[in-house]
């Protein structure tokens, strides 16, 4: 029996440690925590590396209000997101002409939900979810061709769900688990 190696942490960017610190700022100033808590929450974010020692600073706060729809526009030409980006509550992607690749194995998602919006003209779209992420494909409104998404046959359903919906002109819009 082969087992693969474990996925090493992703090291956290200065956004990630600012955001932190922002949130353990905000939770003293509402009085969910007292001055000891905050000075050790606060040496906690300054000092972590991996998102897990961010989370644990961060537990038992209340979590940020959602955020408004960010939109990613283009009318021409191609729209790609990868790496280590931040995904916000509501993603409303927006092309009139042209291809639109989403790579959500690396990026940062802060919510247990996100809810991606296609409005696409022509041009396909493919987009890559985390490996124990759960899809959701509900109101999307294809013309010419249906979507794909091929269920895992070894689900991993603890991580967020992604909710994809919309409607597509002219292209396909493919969905695949990462593989690492």
């Amino acid at each position: 029996m082969s087992s693969q190696p474990e996925k090493p942490p992703t090291p956290i960017s200065d956004d990630d440690r600012d955001t932190a610190v922002r949130r353990v700022q905000q939770g003293y100033a509402e009085g969910h925590l007292s001055h000891e808590e905050m000075d050790e929450r606060l040496h906690q974010a300054l000092t972590a590396k991996t998102h897990g020692e961010l989370v644990s600073a961060l537990s038992s706060l209340p979590e940020e209000p959602a955020e408004s729809t960010s939109v990613i526009a283009a009318a021409g030409g191609r729209i790609r997101r990868r790496g280590a980006w931040r995904v916000p509550r509501t993603l409303k992607v927006e092309s009139a002409f042209g291809r639109v690749r989403l790579d959500l194995s690396r990026a940062v998602i802060e919510h247990p939900v996100v809810d991606i919006e296609l409005q696409l003209g022509t041009g396909g779209a493919r987009i890559t979810v985390p490996r124990d992420a759960t899809v959701e494909v509900g109101e999307l409104h294809t013309g010419w061709k249906d979507w794909r998404y091929k269920v895992p046959r070894r689900s991993h359903p603890a991580g967020p769900t992604i909710r994809i919906s919309g409607s597509m002109g002219f292209g396909r819009l493919k969905i695949r688990h990462a593989r690492r």
